[in-house]
């Protein structure tokens, strides 16, 4: 992309560039970063192939021993709702590693010697991963449904998507930071499996909290993940009180924006 694309004729700092200005460079950002997937569409396979590869190991592997061989489609319903929650974690930590990249092949020293918004290429990069995130949502659906997933609420089911979204949002703040501060992607690797593995384990994503020792259920109580995992569930088939569980998914999501995107924003505007 040249940089007449991204060139604003009027202004060079970025409190001087009017909103009309952002937007269309974060438009030309996210065109970038489309036309970079479709050039290297092995890109896309951890979108693809994870939420396909996630639902069927779960089901068909924990799935019996959780619900019993009887009672598949009923674990089908528990565990895809969960899965939701997990996406965006996943996905989250390629924006890392992705971002990072960028900077090692001397793409961001480019975008940085451009007369742009720093956020602009931040927030092109969240919104085209947000996309990605949804595609892999739309596939764990169609596999869900494949295997009986039932829905009981559609409007639900948009909300509990959208919740997700947003909380991957918050996320992927999280990971642009690492990948701005952390020296390779390997890293960002290691950093966030430690992080993620917890989380998503620690948490009511694929199996009830209620057999787990107190110190753990202690834990999963105050895990976002559950929260969202079982606010999906409930707005997708009802059957339990979500508001609480709304709330703090959303709480969760305004706190981690808000503390981390500036950060991130910093951190890439002063890396050396």
């Amino acid at each position: 992309m040249s940089a007449a694309t991204l060139t604003s004729p009027v202004t060079v700092g970025e409190g001087r560039i009017g909103l009309r200005g952002n937007l269309r460079h974060i438009g030309a950002l996210i065109r970038r970063n489309l036309l970079w997937i479709r050039q290297d569409p092995e890109s896309m396979f951890d979108a693809v192939l994870m939420p396909i590869v996630f639902t069927l190991l779960f089901v068909f592997v924990f799935g019996g021993a959780i619900a019993g061989t009887d009672n598949r489609e009923a674990y089908v319903n528990y565990v895809v709702p969960g899965l939701m929650a997990m996406m965006g974690m996943n996905i989250a930590m390629g924006v890392g590693t992705g971002f990072n990249q960028d900077f090692q092949t001397g793409v961001m020293d480019r975008f940085r010697s451009l007369p742009i918004a720093r956020s602009s290429v931040l927030i092109a990069k969240i919104v085209v991963e947000l996309a990605r995130m949804l595609v892999a949502i739309a596939i764990l659906l169609t596999v869900g449904f494949l295997l009986g997933l039932s829905v009981s609420n559609v409007p639900g089911l948009f909300a509990a998507i959208g919740l997700a979204a947003v909380f991957g949002f918050g996320i992927m703040w999280i990971f642009l930071t690492m990948g701005v501060v952390m020296k390779n992607a390997q890293a960002i690797q290691a950093m966030g499996f430690l992080v993620l593995m917890p989380l998503q384990f620690g948490s009511s994503i694929f199996a009830p909290t209620d057999t787990m020792p107190g110190w753990l259920q202690a834990f999963t109580d105050y895990n976002p993940l559950s929260s969202l995992a079982d606010a999906a569930r409930g707005l997708m088939n009802g059957g339990r009180p979500i508001a609480h569980d709304v709330l703090v998914t959303v709480i969760w999501s305004v706190v981690l924006t808000a503390v981390m995107a500036p950060i991130a924003i910093r951190k890439y505007t002063t890396k050396s």
